[in-house]
């Protein structure tokens, strides 16, 4: 970790200035803003090329803070947060007077959460404000779990880089709906579908859409330059081969089962057989296999249980409408 205290404090006063700031959190690097600067906010868009109705999530420094950026808030919503924030969690609750539409799409909710990282929480003390903070990238490409990835993808459009070292987490947070009468995972991500249920007492949901929009539910998202092929387990060997013999340089994701399976690719990864390890490690996969000049990625789904729900989502992101070959 390479941040200061005069880089904390340099990076809020840029906030405070409308400036843009890369901030490390526990699962991706954000593209951070004061959320109730709606000119600063829409630099967010400009930079990143994202849809203004494309929603984002406004960061806070504690769960003390909630009240400030929302309304109507439900007493599920106030549990979730005692038990996952700081953390990979956000909540999608009614917008309040602080936040501008610009932050929400045009909605009248909003997605919030408190990073667990510390630079991150130094950054919105000092600020003392809330930060909107989509990945910081270009839209729709794969999200920067290094300040290098956020230097590399958007270079002078970024007005400074906190470098709090690799994100620990390493996908995006999970985002929960409380607006209903059940609550619901709109995108999962480091905090388990499992976890919810057992602070909740009940099943959670996963609904395939939703009139809530938020972060991650473009249809192409998280992608590398190479396109993802998607098959089952057992066929990744035979797809590279297959796509090897008629001329792309294919990468690999290859999984657990088939560690010591021969593979013919120009680029072959071993996924870890943690999931906690692949989450944090993915999208310095699909990177390297990009460095590489792999034109095809072929990759099969994790069992959608705990971490792996989440994998899979990104990975079926990245793939596009086009999942299988």
């Amino acid at each position: 970790m390479m941040t200061s205290t005069s880089d904390i404090e340099k990076a809020a006063g840029l906030l405070r200035a409308g400036g843009l700031v890369a901030l490390p959190t526990e699962t991706v690097y954000g593209l951070g803003a004061n959320a109730e600067d709606p000119a600063a906010v829409s630099r967010i868009f400009q930079v990143k090329g994202r849809p203004p109705s494309h929603p984002l999530i406004v960061h806070i420094g504690g769960a003390q803070h909630l009240d400030d950026w929302v309304q109507d808030v439900p007493a599920t919503a106030r549990l979730l947060a005692e038990h996952f924030w700081p953390g990979p969690l956000t909540l999608v609750l009614r917008r309040g007077r602080r936040v501008p539409l610009e932050a929400t799409g045009g909605l009248e909710t909003v997605a919030v959460r408190v990073p667990d990282h510390p630079v991150a929480l130094a950054l919105l003390s000092a600020f003392g404000g809330g930060v909107t903070a989509p990945s910081a990238n270009r839209f729709g490409s794969v999200s920067p779990t290094t300040a290098d990835h956020v230097r590399a993808e958007l270079g002078d459009a970024v007005d400074f880089v906190l470098d709090g070292g690799p994100c620990g987490v390493g996908v995006e947070s999970t985002i929960v709906d409380v607006t209903g009468e059940t609550p619901a995972i709109l995108r999962p991500g480091g905090v388990t579908r499992e976890d919810l249920e057992a602070v909740l007492g009940h099943p959670v949901e996963v609904p395939s859409t939703s009139h809530v929009r938020v972060p991650g539910q473009h249809p192409s998202h998280y992608a590398p330059s190479a396109r993802v092929v998607l098959v089952e387990p057992e066929k990744v060997a035979v797809e590279a081969r297959l796509a090897q013999e008629q001329g792309h340089r294919v990468g690999v994701l290859l999984p657990p089962s088939l560690a010591d399976t021969p593979v013919k690719a120009h680029a072959v990864v071993d996924v870890p057989a943690s999931l906690a390890d692949y989450a944090r490690e993915l999208y310095g996969f699909l990177r390297e296999l990009d460095r590489q000049g792999c034109d095809l990625i072929v990759a099969s789904l994790p069992a959608e249980e705990g971490l792996g729900l989440a994998i899979a989502n990104r990975l079926r992101r990245a793939a596009g409408p086009r999942l299988t070959a």
